[in-house]
């Protein structure tokens, strides 16, 4: 705990038995008191590895995509009673002993997200980001802060940090199943004029480290542009998205189950 604070960590999982222990054993569990995994059926051990190590884990019905794995991850650790949550990826790219600073910077209530940021520190190409990564990633994120109005680093980073108050408020189970899930969580947060922060998060790259090709990366990109277009269409009421619309579904259950 932090102040009195619940901090949950989740782990959106997908073949992550080679990393998922060395993740883990990062994590300060005098901050940390409680780790969830959601594993988006994979095909390895991941699953037999969480609960051997002790970790509480709800496992899909089949590979249903990141977002969706995310979608499961918050709602659980609403359930579970946090007041932080913590999503950190277990393929060991981002490091876990900056959850207590990540955390931190939310139970202070100077920020309602946190985001682990690659570029800030400037050493993203010296970790090992590919070129066209490296690239496309400023181009977006440039072209997001100007439709937008935000001045962020980065948009694209998978380490996360939300308060209570915002994971209950966005519309999240309107966003995509997909990987483009993360930008649109990130648009919401903005569009709601949440308090965004972000502090600079060494990252590694190597081949067990989780990474979306090429053509998804285009599919993804192309998504970013057209989330940040309705953004824009939307605070100039020129037109109306769901996923800007503060009222949100009930999320579907019946897709996963806990690991006993």
């Amino acid at each position: 705990m932090l102040n009195g604070k619940k901090i949950i960590v989740v782990l959106p999982a997908y073949n992550a038995e080679k990393t998922l222990e060395c993740t883990v054993e990062e994590l300060d569990r005098q901050v940390v008191d409680e780790i969830l995994l959601v594993d988006d059926s994979s095909r390895d051990q991941t699953v037999s590895l969480a609960r051997e190590i002790g970790i509480r884990s709800f496992v899909h019905n089949k590979n249903y995509g990141y977002g969706r794995n995310q979608k499961t991850c918050y709602s659980e650790a609403l359930k579970s009673g946090a007041d932080v949550i913590v999503m950190l990826h277990p393929d060991y790219q981002y490091s876990p002993r900056l959850v207590p600073a990540m955390a931190a910077m939310i139970v202070s209530e100077e920020y309602d997200v946190v985001l682990g940021s690659r570029i800030l520190g400037g050493k993203a190409r010296k970790s090992g980001m590919p070129v066209y990564k490296y690239i496309s990633n400023r181009i977006l994120t440039l072209l997001e802060n100007l439709l937008l109005g935000s001045k962020l680093s980065e948009f694209h980073t998978g380490y996360r940090a939300f308060s209570r108050k915002v994971l209950e408020s966005l519309p999240m189970h309107h966003n995509s199943d997909d990987f483009l899930f993360d930008n649109q969580m990130l648009a919401q947060a903005i569009y709601f004029d949440f308090k965004v922060g972000e502090i600079s998060c060494p990252t590694r790259y190597f081949e067990e480290a989780s990474s979306i090709n090429f053509r998804r990366s285009v599919v993804y990109g192309l998504g970013v542009l057209w989330t940040a277009v309705r953004f824009k269409l939307q605070k100039w009421g020129v037109s109306s998205f769901r996923i800007f619309e503060m009222s949100s579904p009930k999320p579907d259950v019946g897709y996963y189950s806990e690991v006993k």
